[in-house]
């Protein structure tokens, strides 16, 4: 024991000779340093020790006694583990005057530990890769071990498996006698082995075997046990099932009614059991010989059942004796089929001393396959007809079938490919379906392909396959793989497809008709509404302007608000137009004529940049159409056409006569004057181009147009019963053409005769019906300042309520629409009354300046039957009176 005596500031003042050998410094070397310095200044890796951190160095005299292991350094730098015991030293006063520490080397019982450590190590790691379950015991029986196998196998924790319980894995059956077993070797100290059931972790029990042996000390001391538990479950069912099989071979011999047979073939003596004498129908009491048994064979199969036996009881040969045969009964005649298997045993000297074998009566069974074969000779006749017919199917199908492989190349296809896509068989297979599909549709089939990669089959999958002539044929498939081919039904729904897309295009038309029918209806009711609002400040100005009121400046506002006014009114017009709810005078037009006559006026308009081409058939009929709104449409177009080319181009105006045979959109099935004004100019994209009828809407920029001419065209050609179609390409230019029907009247060429203009002052009483009551003030201040006594009725019942007082008009100047009776009928009930009665009729939807020339004209009834006839005229015929037309034109237009 190596002796340190540290004082009471902890510095050495005595060590022994073993603490001198220990440490490896001479007492000299250690006086007065602490133990620290000496022994244990770092740790084995070369880190600073801390003396806060030693446990030496913390047992101070007042701390009492301490015990430990450290780590202690030798002289010469090694490190070796140590034990210590520091006691405090007390004075005769009781105060601490030093520390005696006392040390032993550990290295021996380390190593000792080490190697005892490793040893248990291996044998774990061994016990835990053992493929059986291993237990160690301890004196008193109790586990204190149990290897990795034990755990899996019953699932046991460590806490339930330790000391006996392993006893609760045990069958409860089994239980008593595996312990009484465990315990009684105990004892005596002696090896053991047991069959028992344990649990399993899936909760059955399966068998197993547990053998142990004793394990003694180097002294002999008895340190327990070390035992193995093999599961064995498989090899006691493995046990259990020879015994039964052998038991069930016994019984299926019994029950298969298989007869044993054996001859000896040196005697010819046989035995045969009951059951193979019944083969041979022979009683069972009756012994039988070799020769009764070949004379039982029917004579037809005799020769080749004594060939077999010879075969198997030649020492040469040793055949095996496997035979059917049919035999005679000899006592009951009957025919029976026997299957018999055997073998010849031979001596040392090679000599066959017996034959034996089975017998199996299998006459039913022969008739069976005879009965079989009839079967499969009909089948194979029907799967001939069946092969044929379907050989029909494949050469006749109208689908598409094929057999392909998994890299696209089709292996077989039938004939209707050639009639589907226009190419030779040959030239069929060998282009992949990859080269046939249309570019756009690879990406689905191979996605299709990756299904049936995987097993699945595909249905209902359509793509385009190319046609000889270029074009592409829509094909529905179904897919089905097989092995590594895969089978393809497709049908052509290119038909399918056509009628869909035409379908959806008529769909397509039948919105866009319903939403400019929409736009039109919303567009009329503004317009008439505007109208209505307009009337009373044209004919306000007009009476402001005529009476000169004012210097000139107020006259040059007042025509400012006239002009203003007047494309108000312009406005409106192309509003009705496109609304289909502007009166029109229908009549037998000469367009070559009229498209002459503007041609100067469009090339005018258009400036020098635009050439202006008219390209008209010298033949061509007369078109239903109003001559004024053709014009202005004509007119509308071309400024269009101009605004398209900002840089210049032709303008190209056709009129031809076309046929339409079948409808297309808005083009009606007829014979129509197809009236072209094509230009150069930038052209419309399509989104563009699907809104260019609409109302409002325009390309040229605020305040540059109205957007209403392509609208009032379309509305003008739809009440006409034509169309107007547009075709259009960036870049290329514009082509918008007008389809009107073909009249059947002859055009009018003579011109109107002039009328004079009445200048005389008009007297008398104007019944005024308007049922607006700004339009009825302005009109009635008019026919007041022409010199009429003016009587206001807001409609025509009104009107015919003031007659019926006893007032006599002289003249009746009424609106054409109003609620309940309307203007025309309010004129016919009036003129059955007053024949000479003047009427002026004028639409609701149209009153503008021409009212008030008309109501001069007026002022004169010298000439009344000229004013009745053309009264008449109006309102018969309800036409609408121009906007700027003089009462002499007024007359004219009559």
């Amino acid at each position: 024991m190596a002796i340190f005596l540290m004082d009471e500031h902890q510095h050495c003042v005595f060590m022994n000779e073993a603490a001198e050998e220990l440490t490896g410094y001479r007492l000299q070397e250690a006086m007065g340093r602490p133990l620290h310095d000496v022994v244990h200044h770092q740790h084995p890796d070369g880190r600073p020790y801390p003396i806060e951190d030693c446990p030496i160095d913390r047992a101070f005299p007042e701390r009492g006694r301490m015990r430990g292991e450290e780590v202690f350094v030798h002289k010469d730098g090694h490190f070796y583990p140590v034990a210590f015991t520091a006691s405090p030293i007390a004075g005769d006063d009781g105060q601490p005057v030093g520390t005696i520490i006392e040390v032993r080397d550990l290295t021996e019982d380390k190593a000792r530990e080490a190697a005892l450590r490793e040893s248990e190590g291996r044998f774990r790691n061994m016990a835990d890769h053992a493929p059986v379950m291993m237990w160690v015991t301890d004196p008193t029986g109790c586990c204190t071990y149990l290897n990795r196998q034990w755990y899996e196998f019953t699932g046991q924790t460590a806490a339930e498996a330790e000391g006996y319980g392993w006893l609760e894995a045990t069958h409860p059956e089994d239980r008593e006698l595996a312990e009484r077993a465990f315990t009684h070797a105990n004892s005596g100290r002696t090896s053991f082995r047991i069959e028992y059931r344990l649990r399993h972790a899936s909760g059955a029990y399966r068998w197993a075997i547990d053998a142990a042996s004793p394990r003694f000390g180097d002294d002999g001391e008895f340190l327990g046990y070390v035992g193995s538990v093999i599961d064995i479950d498989e090899r006691r069912e493995a046990e259990e099932k020879l015994a039964l099989n052998e038991e069930q071979l016994r019984l299926a011999l019994e029950v298969a009614e298989i007869g044993q047979w054996d001859v000896d073939h040196a005697s010819g003596r046989m035995f045969w059991p009951p059951r193979v004498k019944a083969m041979f129908g022979i009683s069972p009491d009756v012994p039988v010989t070799l020769d009764d048994f070949l004379d039982g064979v029917h004579p037809e199969d005799r020769e080749r059942t004594r060939a077999a036996y010879e075969a198997a009881s030649d020492p040469d040969l040793r055949a095996l004796y496997d035979v059917e045969y049919r035999t005679v009964g000899k006592e009951d005649g009957i025919i029976r089929w026997v299957a018999a298997k055997g073998r010849g045993l031979f001596n040392a000297q090679g000599t066959c001393f017996r034959v034996i074998g089975t017998a199996i009566d299998v006459t039913e069974r022969k008739a069976s396959e005879i009965r079989l074969r009839e079967l499969n000779e009909r089948l194979e006749f029907e799967v001939t007809e069946r092969t044929a017919e379907r050989n029909r199917v494949w050469e006749m199908s109208g689908d598409l079938l094929a057999i392909l492989g998994f890299d696209g190349r089709p292996k077989v296809i039938n004939p209707a490919w050639e009639i589907t896509l226009g190419r030779d068989m040959d030239t069929l297979l060998n282009l992949s379906f990859r080269e046939q599909i249309h570019p756009d549709d690879h990406k689905a089939g191979e996605d299709a392909l990756r299904r049936l990669l995987r097993g699945e089959a595909v249905e209902r999958f359509e793509h385009r396959l190319a046609h000889a002539d270029g074009s592409w044929r829509w094909i529905s498939w179904t897919f089905v793989p097989e092995g590594d081919v895969f089978y393809a039904v497709g049908r052509d729904v290119t038909p399918e497809k056509e009628a869909a897309e035409e379908l959806e295009n008529a769909q397509e038309a039948l919105r866009q008709s319903q939403k400019m029918e929409a736009m039109g209806q919303l567009t009329g009711g503004v317009a008439h509404d505007f109208n209505n609002l307009l009337t009373p400040i044209v004919g306000s100005l007009d009476l402001l302007q005529r009476k000169g009121l004012g210097g000139e400046r107020e006259q040059r506002l007042i025509e400012g608000a006239l002009q203003s006014a007047d494309r108000a009114r312009t406005l409106v017009q192309r509003l009705l137009a496109f609304a289909r709810r502007q009166p029109l005078q229908p009549a037998a037009v000469d367009v070559v004529k009229l498209v002459d006559g503007m041609a100067d006026l469009l090339a005018s308009t258009t400036g020098p940049q635009v050439r202006v081409v008219v390209e008209v058939a010298d033949d061509l009929p007369p078109a239903k159409a109003d001559p004024n709104q053709l014009e202005m449409a004509l007119l509308n177009l071309g400024v269009n056409a101009r605004d398209a080319m900002p840089q210049g181009g032709t303008l190209r105006i056709t009129a031809t006569r076309e046929s339409v045979r079948s409808p297309r959109g808005a083009l009606k099935r007829g014979h129509d004057v197809r009236l072209s004004v094509a230009d150069t100019g930038v052209g419309m994209d399509e989104p563009t181009l699907a809104r260019a009828i609409e109302p409002f809407f325009s390309t040229k920029g605020i305040g540059k147009g109205t957007g209403l001419g392509l609208s009032m065209a379309h509305g003008l050609a739809a009440q006409l019963g034509g169309a107007l179609t547009i075709h259009s390409r960036e870049g290329v230019g514009t082509n918008v053409e007008l389809w009107l029907p073909i009249s059947t009247m002859v055009p009018d060429t003579e011109k109107a005769s002039d009328a004079r203009v009445f200048t005389s002052d008009a007297r008398g009483l104007a019944l005024l019906v308007d049922d607006e009551e700004v339009v009825r003030a302005s009109t009635a201040d008019m026919l007041v300042e022409f010199g009429y006594e003016v009587q206001e009725a807001d409609s025509g019942e009104a009107a015919l309520a003031l007659i019926a007082q006893g007032i006599r008009p002289d003249l009746l100047v009424t609106d054409h629409l109003m609620p309940g009776m309307n203007g025309v009928e309010l004129a016919s009930t009036l003129r059955e009354r007053f024949p000479e009665l003047p009427v002026l009729v004028y639409p609701g939807m149209q009153r503008s300046r021409g009212s008030l020339p008309a109501c001069r004209a007026l002022q004169s009834r010298s000439e009344a039957p000229n004013w009745r006839s053309a009264s008449q005229h109006l309102w018969r015929t309800e036409r609408c009176i121009p906007k700027r037309h003089s009462g002499r034109a007024l007359i004219e237009n009559l």
